[in-house]
């Protein structure tokens, strides 16, 4: 199981003694092999904020098909909030092409040969939920000729 801290946000809050600090961190936990989660962790210390994210994406983790090249079935958009993220699945030897948070993502999922796209917001929060609504939208191949009605073994 892979983790990895995508973000770390640091709130104050002014009182009457001083400031009180309290952080939170966006972590993305992955087995490599199709499953993947990420999840939200807030506290008063950088190392229990992640911890708390690991947890809580341990929690949330969800089925990703993956092709035998180790990319995505088909394209796909994502979209939460004004982000949306483009993804399409690459000939083998391609990589991962991405911006750091979707990165992680792929890799912690076993994805590593996808093209992708971040358009609109930047927020690492936005891309993170994006990517993975496109994720939930994605279909087995197998799921898709069972719908059809057509035999697996025509293919």
């Amino acid at each position: 199981m892979k983790d990895q801290v995508i973000y770390v946000g640091r709130v104050t809050k002014v009182v009457k003694g001083g400031k009180n600090f309290s952080f939170s961190a966006l972590v993305v936990v992955g087995d490599g092999n199709g499953k993947v989660g990420f999840g939200l962790g807030k506290a008063l210390e950088v190392p229990s904020a992640i911890k708390k994210g690991i947890e809580s994406a341990k929690r949330n983790m969800i089925h990703v098909p993956v092709s035998p090249n180790r990319s995505l079935p088909h394209p796909i958009t994502g979209r939460f909030g004004s982000g949306s993220v483009l993804m399409k699945p690459a000939p083998e030897g391609t990589g991962i092409i991405a911006g750091a948070a979707v990165r992680a993502i792929m890799e912690a999922a076993g994805i590593n040969n996808v093209l992708t796209k971040s358009l609109g917001s930047s927020n690492p929060h936005n891309v993170v939920r994006a990517t993975f609504e496109g994720f939930k939208n994605l279909m087995d191949p197998y799921t898709v000729m069972t719908n059809r009605g057509l035999d697996q073994a025509e293919a």
